[in-house]
């Protein structure tokens, strides 16, 4: 296991840090400029009180036919975790709250930015707590909030950066709405972002699902329901696109958390993912998530990078 990193000194906390008009001063030790760069510091938050709700076409699914066995999804979760800290990840918690059953998704209450974290706006009732549970973990962090999401409702995993200062916005309608992406989209293009929204089936609860940047100029893409239009503008950023077939995507199986220098974790099952990974000379550590992902989510819904070394 490689050596803990160094814990770093709280940034100047201000809730309302954004400069408007742009122009908005990075942080000096958070942030993250791709989903890419070497990841030294992950949230995530813990599976003690995960249930399995009716949250997304898949969980539905699974209710129905195969509920998710809750001992074996917490020791799954405890398996990803050991692969976090097996990389030298620092990996750091959301507080537990016995009310928020779904906050081991912890990349759907914020996303982080290089000015600072994002606050969103959660789409399903119970789970709303979770945007104050993570107001509470940034304050206790000293990481500064760039901003909260007001206009409608948005969730993190529709928050795609594909290279730094370009952003992927996903919005299927009923996670994340158009309203809500207009605001973030708005923000971001007055820090001299390139922004693309897309539009897609709710079928698919965030782009996430979807679209997954790998490496630099390397991204996993199910092509079968990813709009023409986004491959195109892809390929135009001369990005190598790898194809995940449609259904292993239903199953999350492009839904992978990239480490940095050619790692990256992902679901067992993704072999056509993992083999062409395996091929191009990748680090893959195969994560057994059959049960925890019954829930609604996957791998990088688990995640909130909280900090990349960009090369």
């Amino acid at each position: 296991m490689n050596a803990p990193l160094a814990t770093p000194a709280a940034e100047t906390f201000s809730l309302k840090r954004r400069v408007e008009g742009g122009g908005t001063p990075v942080m000096n030790y958070w942030g993250c400029t791709s989903e890419y760069g070497v990841l030294t510091d992950v949230l995530l938050g813990k599976a003690d009180h995960i249930k399995h709700l009716s949250t997304s076409s898949l969980s539905r699914k699974y209710l129905r036919e195969a509920p998710c066995n809750i001992e074996v999804a917490k020791k799954q979760h405890a398996e990803l975790i050991g692969a976090y800290e097996h990389f030298g990840v620092r990996v750091h918690f959301h507080d537990i709250d016995p009310n928020l059953p779904y906050q081991v998704y912890a990349r759907d209450s914020s996303f982080m930015t290089p000015y600072g974290a994002v606050i969103t706006n959660m789409a399903n009732w119970w789970r709303r707590g979770e945007n104050f549970a993570a107001i509470r973990t940034y304050q206790a962090m000293g990481i500064p909030i760039y901003d909260m999401i007001t206009a409608g409702h948005f969730e993190g995993g529709d928050f795609n950066v594909i290279e730094p200062g370009c952003v992927l916005i996903g919005c299927g309608g009923e996670r994340t709405q158009d309203e809500a992406v207009q605001q973030v989209k708005g923000w971001f293009e007055k820090e001299g972002w390139e922004v693309k929204p897309t539009y897609f089936d709710p079928f698919y609860v965030h782009i996430d699902l979807m679209v997954v940047m790998i490496a630099e100029k390397l991204a996993a893409v199910c092509l079968e329901t990813t709009a023409p239009d986004v491959v195109a503008w892809l390929k135009a950023k001369k990005i190598e696109i790898i194809p995940v077939p449609f259904q292993d995507t239903v199953t999350l199986g492009c839904n992978v958390m990239s480490l940095g220098k050619d790692r990256v974790i992902a679901p067992k099952h993704s072999r056509a993912l993992i083999e062409a990974l395996k091929a191009r000379g990748f680090t893959v550590a195969e994560m057994d998530m059959s049960e925890i992902s019954k829930t609604g989510g996957g791998i990088h819904c688990m995640a909130q990078a909280l900090r990349r070394d960009e090369a």
